[in-house]
């Protein structure tokens, strides 16, 4: 812990102040290189003379897939991608399957270079490995843009191996051999299988045939739509997720919280809980008190019988009007970009704290004793799992054996580390294995929040054109202590708010940027701790916010200027890809047709990732507070789909992500306690709510894979937020509307 004399001592050196502290981080590649490039940037747009060309946004050329792309490099040799001598290729993937159909995506690129079928193809979740580094992070929609390239140099390194041991078997060129289906083909018929040519290959030092990956033309497997590999086992319930671990004699735990925020134990009584039939153990950790017993229905009866007295916590005397009012105090001290001497705009908006609400809450499974630990999880961050529960422990993490389990969804909530961390501690206390769950109450008001944010958009219009935009975002603390698979990353948060602060302008500065031709154009942040510890990142991460703030401003402008929404983004959009996207959706959406009264269409672009998208939806507000989405449209150009049916299903997720992020999906925080426990108040977009009509368009391969896993949200939101704005004649300003 920092000791009060150090913290004072960062606060106050003048050679650890924000900026500057970008420029010191020479152990983190990532903040090193990205903050670099941002305080320099920001230095020269703060000396700009007139005439001089803007700096670019670092998103624009760096963002954070290509930093941990360039961290993850050194470590593929680490992978694992090899031949069994029943003919099935396996790799132990480093990404947590998450929903979003990472196993089948990588099927497919093994299987093109291998010329086998995606079904020849196992996948298995790699335990948390060190040596990983960067590659054993899913996060920030990299896996396939950090796994692609080598995982395809890898199998095609591995074909010509097998193509040459079976030459020396037949004593035939190996040009004149041929792959199919896990075997390898002699001109008169003969075959070898992988599995049994597997050990010879293992020893081809050169290879005699061509080792490079096929170029796109040859392409026959990716490219091509494909069903989940894995969908009949989930809706089998044959597929095995966290909540499904078993492990012989382990017991069920759960946890008795308090109700607020952050709050601790000050006494208890457990003499009732432990009385109750199958109760195994009751012991005190940091967060509660967990109540162990034989089954989950005794574990959860038994809690309620725990009395305990509580201490209220630092988040006691918070409400989320009183954040929302500190957020927009803090926006204040950014100062104003814009003169108001007419054609200006200063546009504010307020969104609120929401939970991620995945379908399988928070799960672990420990095992503690003699000097050891075994953990299961299903945790994106796997390496820090480790590290933590060995600090918790007093253990190396040599000591300490991750093993990744599939999560049912996520969306950011597994880059925490609340469920490994507490199952670890009640296997230490009561020396069982201890399988470890949050109710959907415990993941709803102790869980992890996206953080509240105002965000605010100046912008000034001379002559007909936009002269400058401004985007300046206030933001509740998110949780970064996780970190990135990076020992430095995560010291750094330990370092007290000059590091905080940092960390938070490098994610800003390589994820955000401004898409439009809007003469001297900037995205700031700054963020504020509210005593509300329990925030952590979430899909889309910061672009959802900072995507309908933009978008609903643009359209303001276009209307000052008496433009067509589309025409004006068409005119100022910097990005043909991203031109390309929104023509796609206008064309098919018919924008502009006349719609029934209570009806309005509303667009919406983003750009991360290195993908592209827009999506055009169709809303019914006849009753402005039972709004539904009607219709929607989804384009993208994610450089090259590998499976073009899991780009399909993301689209179609973010979607109802931006549905929810507006219109519903919002907390309430009362006196430091979450009002909402459960789906019975806490809304989120059902079938009811779901657009009857859902098209997604695909474009034709522009050059490398993008990120697909996020991408849509915040244009999707972005959309039915301005089409709410159309439908009502009134700028929605707090988000979600239904709050």
């Amino acid at each position: 812990m920092e000791s009060p004399a150090r913290a004072a001592d960062n606060e106050e050196r003048p050679g650890l102040r924000r900026r500057r502290f970008l420029t010191y981080l020479a152990a983190a590649p990532t903040l090193t290189v990205v903050g670099k490039m941002l305080a320099e940037g920001e230095a020269a747009a703060a000396t700009a003379v007139p005439g001089q060309l803007p700096v670019p946004p670092i998103a624009d050329i760096f963002d954070m897939g290509d930093a941990i792309n360039l961290l993850a490099t050194p470590t593929f040799g680490e992978l694992r991608l090899g031949i069994s001598e029943n003919n099935k290729v396996w790799f132990e993937l480093p990404k947590t399957e998450v929903g979003q159909g990472i196993n089948t995506t990588v099927a497919m690129i093994l299987a093109e270079e291998f010329d086998a079928k995606p079904t020849d193809i196992a996948i298995t979740l790699a335990d948390a490995r060190p040596e990983l580094s960067y590659s054993q992070v899913t996060a920030f929609s990299t896996s396939v843009r950090v796994l692609r390239k080598p995982l395809a140099s890898m199998a095609a390194a591995g074909r010509a191996r097998l193509v040459t041991a079976a030459s020396k078997r037949w004593n035939i060129p190996a040009n004149r051999l041929s792959t199919k289906d896990t075997c390898v083909y002699a001109p008169d018929g003969r075959k070898l299988t992988f599995g049994e040519l597997s050990k010879d290959a293992a020893k081809v030092a050169i290879p005699a045939v061509p080792a490079t990956p096929k170029p796109p033309e040859r392409y026959h497997v990716v490219g091509k739509p494909l069903n989940r590999l894995d969908a009949r086992d989930i809706v089998t319930g044959k597929a095995s997720y966290i909540s499904d671990t078993k492990i012989p004699g382990s017991v069920v735990a759960v946890v008795v919280r308090p109700p607020t925020i952050g709050g601790t134990v000050a006494s208890y009584d457990d003499s009732a809980a432990r009385k109750m039939p199958g109760v195994a153990a009751v012991t005190q950790i940091p967060t509660g008190i967990a109540v162990c017993a034989e089954n989950t229905w005794q574990a959860m009866e038994a809690a309620k019988k725990v009395e305990v007295t509580w201490n209220s916590g630092p988040a006691a005397t918070r409400s989320g009007a009183d954040v929302a009012e500190v957020l927009k105090e803090k926006a204040g001290s950014l100062g104003d970009v814009v003169s108001p001497d007419g054609g200006e705009f200063d546009e504010r908006f307020d969104f609120a704290f929401t939970s991620h609400a995945p379908m399988e809450t928070g799960f672990a499974v420990a095992d503690v004793g003699d000097g050891k630990a075994e953990v299961w999880c299903a945790s994106h961050v796997p390496i820090e799992v480790q590290k933590a529960v060995a600090e918790e422990l007093g253990l190396t993490t040599t000591d300490v054996t991750v093993h990744v389990k599939r999560a049912g969804g996520s969306f950011g909530r597994n880059c925490h580390m609340d469920a490994p961390i507490e199952a670890a501690q009640v296997s230490k206390a009561t020396g069982k294995v201890v399988k470890l769950f949050w109710t959907r109450n415990d993941d709803t008001r102790h869980g992890r929040m996206r953080a509240a944010t105002h965000q605010r958009v100046q912008a000034s219009v001379r002559a007909g054109k936009v002269r400058s935009f401004h985007h300046r975002v206030s933001g509740a603390w998110t949780d970064l202590t996780h970190g990135l698979g990076d020992i430095v990353f995560t010291a750094l948060m330990e370092l007290g708010k000059p590091a905080k602060e940092a960390v938070a302008d490098v994610v800003i500065g390589v994820t955000q940027t401004v898409p439009y031709e809007f003469g001297l154009a900037t995205v700031s942040g700054t963020e504020t701790d509210v005593d509300l510890p329990n925030t952590g990142v979430m899909r889309g991460v910061h672009s959802v916010a900072y995507r309908v703030a933009e978008e609903l401003t643009v359209d303001r402008i276009a209307e000052h200027l008496g433009q067509d929404p589309v025409d004006f983004r068409l005119a100022t959009l910097k990005d043909d890809r991203t031109k390309a996207v929104l023509r796609k959706v206008v064309a098919e959406g018919k924008w502009g047709r006349p719609m029934p009264k209570g009806h309005a269409q509303g667009i919406g672009i983003h750009q991360e990732y290195k993908s592209m998208t827009a999506t055009l939806v169709e809303i019914d507000a006849s009753d402005p507070k039972n709004p539904r989405v009607t219709k929607a449209l989804v384009a993208i150009d994610p450089g090259r789909a590998i499976n073009p049916r899991g780009v399909e299903a993301q689209m179609q997720g973010g979607l109802m992500d931006g549905i929810n992020t507006v219109l519903y999906a919002g907390l309430h925080i009362d006196d430091g306690a979450v009002r909402e426990g459960s789906f019975a108040d806490f809304r989120v977009a059902r079938q009811a709510q779901a657009p009857r009509e859902t098209k997604v368009f695909i474009m034709p391969p522009t050059g490398e894979p993008g990120g697909v896993g996020e991408i849509s949200v915040p244009a999707s939101a972005a959309a039915v937020a301005n089409a709410y704005a159309r439908v009502t004649g009134t700028v929605p300003r707090q988000f979600p509307i239904i709050h």
